[in-house]
Parts: C-alpha cells; structure tokens; sequence
C-alpha cells in the first residue's frame, strides 16, 4: 500500500491509508489512557515502520522486527525461529497490513502473544476486502468473524475492532487503483490524470463511506483494525 502515513489526496489509496491511520491515532489514544503508552512497542513485520513515529510521539522504544534486514531493522525475522527478544518483552505487538502475507498464522500470533507483557496489548490491523499485492506473497482475506476467531483462538482477548472503509467506498477504491494504473502507462501526461483522477475518486469516497451505513461497514471492511489481550 505504498507510503502509508500522511498520503497526499492524490495518492491512489489515499482515503484507504488515511482512514486507516485515524483509526490508528484513535488506538494510540486509548493506549495512552490505560498505561499502555509511553512503553516498548515491537512490530512484528515493519517494512518501512510507517507509523513508528505515531509510538514515539507518545514517548514509546519501538523495536522493528521483519523478514528482510535493512535500514531501520532491529531484529530480522527467521522461518521457525523465535524473535531474539525475552518473554513478556514488549507493552504493545503490533502488526499492521501483515498477517494476510503470513502462511503460518498459529506461529505468528503465538509469538506475538511470547512477546506480550501479562497486561500488554496487541493491535493488529489486516485486510478483509482487498486486492491481491504479494509481499512476497499473498495467502488471505477475512470476515470480521473470521478475523476475530483466528484471533481468540491463540489465546487472546478481543478489546475492540474498527471497521475501515465500508463497500462504496472500497468498490470505489478497487477502479480508482484501475484507473491509476492504466493512467501510468502513458507517460507524464498520464501520470498527470493518474493524480487528478485519484484526487476526484478520493472525494467520491468521503461521500460514499459517509452514506454507509454503520452496520454495513462493520461486517464488509476494507481492513479491521484489532486491539486483544492475552487471555
């Protein structure tokens, strides 16, 4: 999905990413209530860590954990192996737009609730209506039961999940990636009605997530956003 944090309107998933980044900065609230934040965060499969800056505004040490050492990678994530970070290490796991690219989902989430405190949260965000993108790969999309029970059943409370991006808008979102990449083909002129394109089908989707009703959102998503204790 691109540069996530701040997405300019002109942005192909823009409205995606910035609703998705509200519903973030909503969590981060809560967390700072309860005592969660300022602590240490570990995300399990960073890439870039879009939102790291969103942890350490609140005076948060994040630990960036992934696959794929680079800039920015405290710890590089191996195939069957335990992350190298101790029991009850983190306050807050997160994981954000990962868990659909992950085939062993059982070891993923066991080892983010290893890595929880007694009282820690986990927030977790993933796709249940979305277009196929491998990163390397691509295995899964969810129901908001579905999501939940995948959830609960390695050992977690759910505290809450928010819906983000109801069916018009995301139908919306689906042509406006379409358009986008159609446009690119033709140079700077169509890179050029790529982004007017963009900006006007992001204005259509304020509309149509707006007309949603909240009911609808709830079990058609784009991406549900999590936060579970341990059980």
């Amino acid at each position: 999905m691109g540069e996530r944090l701040n997405a300019p309107l002109w942005k192909q998933d823009a409205f995606t990413l910035r609703r998705l980044q509200v519903a973030i900065e909503r969590i981060l609230n809560d967390l700072d209530e309860d005592g969660t934040l300022p602590g240490v965060v570990v995300d399990m499969g960073a890439g870039g860590a879009p939102y790291c800056r969103l942890f350490q505004a609140r005076g948060a040490t994040y630990v960036s954990c992934d696959i794929c050492n680079g800039p920015g990678i405290d710890v590089v994530l191996e195939n069957g192996r335990a992350v190298e970070l101790g029991n009850g290490f983190a306050d807050c796991v997160v994981s954000f737009q990962v868990l659909e690219h992950v085939w062993d989902i059982d070891a993923y989430l066991l080892e983010c609730r290893r890595l929880l405190s007694a009282d820690g949260k986990l927030l977790l965000s993933t796709h249940g209506t979305w277009l196929y993108h491998p990163h390397p790969t691509d295995f899964r999309r969810w129901t908001r039961d579905g999501l939940l029970k995948e959830i609960e059943s390695r050992g977690y409370i759910i505290d809450s999940i928010i819906p983000v991006v109801g069916p018009l808008a995301w139908t919306s979102q689906f042509r406006c990636l379409a358009y986008s990449h159609l446009f690119q083909k033709f140079g700077v002129l169509g890179r050029f009605f790529a982004r007017v394109s963009n900006a006007l089908f992001y204005l259509r989707m304020v509309a149509e997530d707006f007309v949603t009703p909240p009911a609808l959102k709830d079990s058609n998503a784009a991406i549900y956003v999590v936060v579970a204790s341990k059980a």
